[in-house]
């Protein structure tokens, strides 16, 4: 069947008039009407019948408008969903983040780009760094947001480095080390709180006790979320080395002080990765520009 045809008779249809209809095709009123003529003499049925000085659809005429009407929607439907995709304004992206930016930074950032692009399905997958960098090198994930240390970037990833995060030791606001300074042996005699081994920040700090050569500090409660340990220390037992990301607000609050460990300034990087050498679609483009745009600091 000829969808044009079927097209410009819908047109003819519900215009009710052969001159009317070219002028809203902007073609030719004679062309309208060859048209029409091949497309009845390929279906083998009347569509319009003489009325006095005028034509008026004929009974088949009249029940074919009406299903041409859905195909006329489903094509706008259509043109409308390409255009909107073209245009960044639907589809899907699948984020992969590490555990700090899922947490403190991506619910922020998803909102911000979901109040301006509804229409767009964001797939957030929290995970550790090894299996972030994996999804994204195996396209299961469009971006990687990633919170660590320079070293574990693969080589087939482009890293564009958002801000440095700084590593807190963290107390209760009546613990005697509250907003002190102390060295760094003083502060591991302290019974620690913190996530479980290998755990980003418990490798830091045993990383950081080795290089200054001081005894490890004792982990007195071990937990698998992060939100549990600052809990804890916040009702008054032990410290914690952790993301500032994670406790800022609690130490604006007073609900958590600093310790001001002497000598002991330490970063890591929040970053986005994408694939090396890939032009990234204009969804994704928008995406991080919104992340680029709603930088916490």
């Amino acid at each position: 069947m000829n969808i044009h045809g079927l097209k410009l008779f819908y047109q003819v249809a519900v215009t009710g008039s052969f001159t009317r209809a070219a002028e809203l095709l902007c073609i030719s009123q004679p062309a309208v009407s060859s048209q029409i003529k091949k497309f009845e003499h390929e279906i083998g049925v009347p569509l319009f019948k003489q009325q006095g000085r005028g034509i008026v659809l004929t009974e088949f005429g009249e029940a074919l408008a009406e299903k041409a009407q859905s195909l006329v929607t489903l094509e706008k439907h259509i043109e409308s969903f390409i255009e909107d995709y073209r245009l960044a304004k639907a589809g899907t992206i699948h984020l992969v983040a590490t555990y700090l930016p899922a947490n403190f930074l991506i619910p922020k950032w998803a909102a911000t780009f979901k109040g301006t692009n509804e229409d767009v399905n964001l797939i957030i997958t929290t995970t550790n760094t090894k299996d972030a960098f994996e999804q994204l090198m195996h396209y299961k994930a469009d971006i990687a947001i990633y919170g660590g240390g320079i070293s574990e970037r693969p080589e087939e990833v482009t890293w564009e480095e958002l801000f440095e995060d700084e590593l807190w030791f963290v107390v209760a606001p009546d613990h005697p080390y509250a907003n002190q300074d102390i060295s760094l042996a003083e502060m591991v005699r302290e019974p620690f709180i913190m996530r479980e081994e290998g755990s980003s920040m418990r490798e830091h700090l045993f990383s950081l006790c080795q290089t200054y050569q001081v005894k490890p500090p004792k982990i007195a409660l071990q937990f698998n979320g992060i939100n549990e340990t600052i809990r804890s220390v916040m009702a008054g037992y032990g410290a914690n080395f952790i993301s500032s990301l994670a406790v800022r607000e609690y130490v604006n609050s007073g609900q958590l002080a600093r310790v001001y460990v002497e000598n002991v300034d330490i970063k890591h990087k929040i970053a986005i990765c994408t694939r090396k050498d890939e032009k990234q679609s204009l969804l994704v483009r928008k995406f991080i520009e919104i992340i680029k745009n709603s930088l916490p600091f």
